[in-house]
């Protein structure tokens, strides 16, 4: 069974070292909501972060 991915909303902001935790605590809390948490760098900014919200 294929699971769906959808985009609820993309942030943009500078990088910071610890952010990753808090994107960790609320993958670990809300995952029974049925939502998911991302953190990439973006491609074209090398000093920004993109945190994106999912509903699976």
């Amino acid at each position: 069974m294929e699971q769906k991915m959808v985009v609820l909303s993309n942030v943009k902001f500078e990088k910071s070292p610890d952010v990753y935790k808090v994107v960790d605590a609320l993958n670990r809390t809300l995952k029974e909501k049925d939502l998911m948490f991302g953190l990439a760098l973006d491609d074209e900014e090398p000093n920004k972060m993109v945190f994106t919200i999912y509903r699976t």
